[in-house]
């Protein structure tokens, strides 16, 4: 079969599969999620959930997240499960700020992305030419990259004014852009607190005020992945790797090449995160300021179902979940309660519809308990604002694990000359 045969055939419509979404349905679900989001703002007064700073900030925590997902996604297309993530972002940071404090933020970026594709290279050599079960080697690159970056940071910034063995001196920034008129507006509008109006006005801003441009970059390799892995014919023999990668060997694809080429970049990726959190997110490098983003990347991309966009979603729910605690935490956590509630009486619902009867009364069940609490307290405890975004993590996982479809042949140990 043709390569343009293999492309034509998989982009042919499959019978009995689930219909996708249309783009019109897609909006029509994002509006009424903002309108319900603008209904619990005014209801509770948590007038921050979706102001200019609230967004920005969930931007630039969704982006590392992001970055480690779409990693992910690369790997996992190709077969090979990458629980490395963590360990390549930990390298970008490391050589991100190192780079970056010798010539530098972008000759940082540039070692971060480096730095990360080591980590790749070496997870891609243990699991892919030793065959070596692929958690154990993630686990490995994992704790490698802790124990390696806190080595070279007593030789590279131990000594060093503003450094020392834990930590490296403060960072030169990248450049920030704002679009003037238009930011300005979106704040004055926001600040009215209108339903819906300040609401998309308060998004709007948020991406319009103070973007870095690694921001931009790192949000066009979103379309950027998708068209590489589903509208060429590299994409299609990478992706090949992961569903059938025996199969993929007897129509002529080197399948230990594809799967190289996918955990590099994927770890590339990662190593971008890494960078984006030393030299954009905070400015300096601190040992541990991943903070298990490479995990919470793997999840967003299990959430979004090992595609782009279900993923960058998935970030962006993790990112501002995770910035709600810098703004008025407790009052708007506290805010999201009211907001699941009212989301479980919709599932409530739904699942009645479908002839889901145990869901139905668990769902209730679970709203009435949010209800509840939201209405006997005022703010919810510190420990709980900490946990919301892990908390998150684990709820959308398990309400959306019925409807996950991974690659067929991911995580399965593949020996050249399989096929033939």
């Amino acid at each position: 079969m043709s390569t343009s045969k293999a492309i034509a055939a998989h982009r042919a419509p499959q019978k009995g599969g689930r219909r996708k979404l249309t783009l019109p349905v897609v909006l029509l679900i994002i509006a009424g999620g903002l309108a319900l989001v603008s209904l619990v703002r005014l209801i509770s007064g948590a007038e921050d959930i979706t102001s200019v700073g609230q967004v920005a900030g969930a931007l630039e925590l969704a982006v590392p997240i992001g970055l480690a997902g779409l990693g992910g996604l690369w790997a996992e297309r190709a077969g090979v499960v990458n629980i490395g993530l963590e360990g390549m972002m930990i390298l970008g940071t490391w050589f991100g700020a190192w780079a970056g404090f010798q010539w530098g933020p972008w000759m940082g970026v540039l070692f971060g992305i480096l730095g990360g594709c080591l980590g790749g290279l070496l997870h891609a050599v243990i699991t892919v030419t030793f065959g070596v079960n692929h958690i154990v080697s993630g686990v490995a690159v994992n704790i490698l990259a802790v124990g390696v970056t806190r080595y070279l940071s007593n030789f590279a910034f131990d000594g060093v004014q503003g450094g020392s063995s834990k930590q490296s001196p403060r960072l030169e920034p990248i450049d920030k852009i704002t679009i003037p008129g238009l930011s300005e507006w979106m704040q004055d509008l926001q600040q009215h607190h209108w339903f819906l109006i300040s609401d998309i006005a308060g998004i709007i801003g948020g991406l319009v005020t103070g973007l870095s441009l690694l921001t931009l970059l790192a949000l066009l390799l979103i379309p950027a992945t998708w068209w590489i892995l589903w509208r060429t014919s590299f994409g299609l023999r990478l992706r090949s790797c992961g569903e059938s990668p025996v199969a993929a060997e007897t129509l002529g694809v080197n399948v230990y090449k594809y799967k190289y080429i996918a955990v590099t970049i994927s770890g590339g990726l990662a190593g971008l995160g890494g960078a984006f959190l030393a030299i954009v997110a905070t400015g300096i490098y601190q040992e541990g300021q991943t903070g298990g983003r490479g995990y919470i990347g793997l999840a967003a991309m299990i959430f979004g179902n090992w595609m782009p966009g279900g993923m960058a979603l998935g970030a962006g729910l993790f990112g501002f979940t995770d910035s709600l605690k810098l703004r008025g935490g407790a009052e708007n956590v506290h805010a999201m309660l009211l907001l699941l509630a009212i989301l479980l009486v919709i599932a409530v619902f739904w699942q009645l519809y479908k002839k889901k009867y145990v869901a139905a009364v668990i769902s209730a069940a679970v709203s009435a308990l949010l209800f509840t609490w939201y209405l006997l307290t005022d703010q919810v405890p510190s420990q709980f604002v900490d946990a919301a975004p892990y908390v998150t993590t684990l709820l959308v996982l398990s309400l959306s694990a019925q409807r996950l479809r991974m690659p067929k042949a991911n995580g399965i140990p593949y020996r050249k000359g399989e096929g033939k």
